[in-house]
């Protein structure tokens, strides 16, 4: 795979989540600025969810994503926690399974972990699987 500048990997991250949602009976709706704290908003059953992506590479065997923003400008790099009562679900892409996770931030503290291959030690009390976060998750 061709090496992705940072904004080429959230492009095809939300790219994978819109025609994912889309396949799931979702409509898909874009905000028209790139300053809110969501990237897109999936509407179904008279229901509105307002959707975060990200792009997250499996690194051995998981998927961890914090829940913040991380950007660089002319006054240096910058963090903000994401505020949880903003977003709905986060949509995790991953391009080694290329499968989109969803979940709710409110329902973990500052991050998660999601297993999409077997520990190397066996270990499974405390595994969050991968797998078990394909559906989109139902209020």
């Amino acid at each position: 795979m061709a090496a992705h500048h940072t904004k080429d990997k959230g492009d095809l991250g939300a790219a994978k989540a819109h025609a994912d949602l889309v396949e799931n009976g979702f409509t898909v709706l874009f905000p028209a600025t790139e300053h809110a704290p969501f990237d897109l908003v999936a509407y179904r059953d008279g229901e509105f969810h307002r959707v975060q992506v990200k792009y997250r590479s499996a690194r051995t065997g998981s998927i961890q994503v914090q829940f913040r923003s991380i950007w660089a400008d002319r006054n240096g790099t910058h963090m903000k926690p994401t505020d949880k009562a903003e977003v709905d679900v986060v949509c995790i892409y991953c391009p080694e399974t290329d499968h989109c996770y969803y979940l709710r931030p409110a329902d973990f503290r500052q991050s998660v972990t999601l297993r999409v291959a077997p520990s190397k030690n066996g270990q499974q009390r405390g595994i969050q699987t991968a797998e078990l976060f394909r559906a989109f998750p139902v209020q």
